[in-house]
């Protein structure tokens, strides 16, 4: 059975069970795998005749290993993954992944979905109730409430910036009720994710048996290396061919379930790490020096907007060095790697309205502006790479354009066609949020209060 360690290296091992219902350690860090095991060259090419659950299965019970059984595994995998994930042809050697089909139409329902059904599963097997905090810059909020609603040993309370979500955003959170309370706080993201942090390693908090559902929990970050070996199986047609993925990044949850895949074994020739204009990675990767953008900056795509995101300290300890979280980096990774594996770029608000404009005008579709970020990056870099002109990319598409319609409308005269859930969503009352929250000690009063 494969353990798992803190970031900042001083707590405990767990097993992945402990990992999931802790959220995050004790220290602050963030659960990694001790070691990440890799499958065959042709177990990966194998799953071209395989469907998503299926290799799904194959990944996951690599990592997992005898905790749940066979037959309990493939039904929580079967009751999550119970959705589309289209990979299609762009034009020339450019496809698109489309991570919209789920039940809040973003990438989010993958993970978490899966994190919903595997702890679900062990809190059962524990006996055990758990309160789950959530931060969000956009679309984990909705997808989480959505993947725990109405499960009963789970209460699910999501931070969110109340200025800087959509309008269909914050409706994904606030119409549910029952076991999920959604609070819109006066700030940024970062202090959403700094709140539940604080909450995590609270000593006068202990008693709430708190956990977490972000990418900071292994158990939602996992699931997302699924969809680059589904999107590869999708496009590959020989044995050991190589792949370009354009990845949008904000917490880097995303990037990091790529580079997971990428370590098991899966054929990659270069991530492409598209971030907004926090652009505190593409700084660090070029310079060596890491600096927070604080405040972040209020972009388009409006789900990338971090200025310190949780997961680099997973990717930089990939690589062999060491940041905690509060951004200070105690060992410096390999760069050389880094810099050999990932194209870091920030794409400014003209350039992703620009590339939302420049897609429907050559093949009349839409792009909402996280993917529309990640497409202009792949641009740049097909222009400064012309030596892989031939190799296959994919572009993570995010989420459904009527998630921003206002974007959508201004920059196209394009109303969004409503998928049935979001519809539902536009026409539910609200919740509204229940307390002011302008500090952590404001939010602590109210867990304090409430639970």
């Amino acid at each position: 059975m494969i353990r798992l360690h803190s970031t900042n290296r001083n707590a405990p091992q767990v097993d992945f069970k402990d990992a999931i219902l802790k959220g995050q350690a004790p220290d602050k860090g963030l659960y990694m795998l001790d070691e990440i095991p890799r499958l065959k060259d042709k177990e990966i090419f194998s799953f071209r005749d395989l469907e998503l659950p299926q290799i799904a299965y194959r990944v996951l019970s690599k990592i997992i290993g005898d905790l749940i059984p066979k037959n309990q595994l493939e039904s929580v995998i079967n009751r999550a993954l119970n959705f589309e994930i289209p990979v299609r042809h762009v034009s020339n050697h450019d496809y698109m992944m489309y991570m919209d089909q789920g039940p809040t139409c973003s990438f989010k329902d993958v993970g978490a979905r899966m994190l919903a059904r595997l702890m679900e599963y062990f809190l059962e097997v524990e006996n055990k109730n758990v309160i789950i905090i959530t931060a969000t810059s956009g679309d984990t909020g909705g997808a989480v409430a959505q993947a725990f609603y109405e499960m009963n040993r789970i209460k699910v309370i999501v931070l969110y910036p109340k200025n800087e979500v959509s309008n269909l955003q914050r409706k994904q959170m606030t119409t549910l009720g029952k076991n999920v309370s959604a609070i819109g706080i006066n700030g940024k993201f970062d202090d959403c994710q700094r709140y539940a942090k604080n909450a995590f390693a609270d000593k006068d908090l202990e008693y709430l048996n708190l956990t977490s559902a972000n990418s900071i929990n292994f158990g939602r970050l996992l699931p997302q290396t699924l969809y680059y070996f589904w999107g590869y199986s999708r496009v590959a047609e020989d044995l050991g061919e190589k792949v370009i993925f354009s990845v949008p990044s904000g917490n880097f949850g995303n990037l990091v379930g790529g580079l997971i895949a990428f370590k098991m074994g899966l054929p990659v020739k270069k991530f492409i790490s598209a971030v907004n204009e926090n652009d505190e990675f593409p700084r660090y990767v070029k310079s060596g020096k890491y600096q927070k953008v604080e405040p972040s900056k209020n972009c388009l795509s409006s789900a990338m907007n971090v200025g310190h995101p949780s997961n680099l300290a997973r990717l930089i300890e990939m690589y062999g060095g060491q940041i905690d979280e509060t951004g200070i980096v105690y060992k410096d990774p390999d760069l050389a790697r880094i810099r050999n594996d990932i194209y870091a770029i920030s794409i400014t608000d003209e350039d992703t309205k620009k590339a939302i404009k420049d897609f429907y005008k050559k093949y009349t579709k839409i792009i909402e502006p996280h993917g529309a970020v990640g497409w202009a990056a792949l641009q740049a870099y097909r222009k400064e790479s012309p030596m892989d002109r031939g190799i296959k990319s994919i572009t993570i598409e995010t989420a459904h354009p009527a998630k921003f319609p206002e974007a959508i409308i201004s920059l196209l005269n394009i109303t969004p066609e409503l998928p049935a859930e979001i519809a539902r969503v536009q026409s539910s009352p609200e919740f509204p949020s229940p307390v002011e929250i302008n500090t952590y000690e404001d939010f602590k009063k109210y867990m304090q209060s409430k639970y």
